[in-house]
């Protein structure tokens, strides 16, 4: 008797978000046309206890830029995926960087194609290794992504807007942005934001220039200071005072020294909540949603 490809296999759940890239469509997705070709996400907090899945995740590319930051993103999946999959279960991981001096040298000199090769280059090892789709955990080189989702081998899931979508889900309308210089100064979370009916602000000239050296010659190195984090809590006091009721911790290094309990504003950790959309993505079980 003839059987079907599928027969014999769990059936897999299809949570309707819509997913936008290149590359295949798996486990149920529908694909939508976009003009950047990206995942897009609705937002999710693992909750203390879930039914253990018996599902295949898919296998997650981490596109790196500084270590610090990408490794705080992949420890997260790590440590939360058994919360969804079961004790010392997470989906397969790969991770390819180049050196960050070259991601340096391009954004110095605002060369975004360049950046945006990089990016590419490592998407394309990420395939050939087996990944499903990638995340990049830099909000910086996000500036490229517009560059890179059409010739991409894979669909990419994109910070700004797992950050924008879970900001909008918490009921937040004015969001302070952190980050480095290159970043604060881009529209990478203003149009995520805009995109969703939120406002923003931007700290003043000289702070962000002082949050930027203190990310690029403290925290990418490991480097934490009792000054740096009473900088960064001096500024997010002042952005409170002029109206914003959340904080973007646009820089992935930030969460290092930043977090709901030393901050006057409620924080958007762009790190960990890009990491557990990656791990969403990976295992589209039930219960997905808080």
């Amino acid at each position: 008797m003839a059987t079907s490809p599928s027969a014999g296999r769990r059936a897999q759940p299809d949570l309707g978000w819509p997913v936008r890239g290149v590359g295949r469509a798996r486990r149920g997705a529908s694909l939508v046309a976009g003009p950047v070709r990206c995942l897009t996400w609705a937002g999710w907090q693992p909750r203390r206890r879930r039914a253990k899945l018996a599902i295949m995740p898919l296998h997650i590319g981490i596109v790196a830029c500084s270590a610090e930051g990408a490794a705080l993103c992949y420890r997260t999946i790590c440590a939360e995926g058994p919360l969804l999959l079961g004790p010392l279960a997470h989906p397969e991981i790969s991770m390819h960087t180049p050196s960050l001096d070259r991601y340096v040298g391009c954004i110095d000199s605002g060369d975004w194609a360049g950046a945006a090769e990089l990016m590419l280059a490592s998407a394309g090892t990420l395939a050939r290794a087996g990944a499903d789709f990638l995340i990049c955990p830099d909000n910086t080189i996000h500036q490229a992504l517009s560059l890179v989702a059409p010739r991409s081998p894979l669909p990419w899931l994109s910070i700004a807007d797992v950050v924008a979508n879970v900001a909008a889900a918490r009921g937040l309308r004015r969001l302070g942005i952190l980050g480095t210089r290159w970043l604060i100064a881009s529209e990478v979370y203003p149009g995520a934001l805009a995109a969703r009916g939120l406002d923003y602000l931007r700290p003043a000239q000289a702070e962000c220039d002082e949050i930027h050296r203190i990310i690029m010659t403290e925290l990418i190195t490991g480097v934490v200071t009792p000054v740096a984090v009473a900088y960064h809590r001096s500024v997010i006091d002042g952005l409170r005072l002029a109206g914003c009721d959340g904080v973007i911790l646009g820089c992935t290094e930030i969460p290092l020294i930043i977090n709901d309990g030393n901050s006057s504003l409620p924080t958007l950790d762009s790190t960990r909540l890009l990491a557990r959309a990656a791990l969403h993505h990976a295992i589209r079980g039930p219960a997905a949603y808080p």
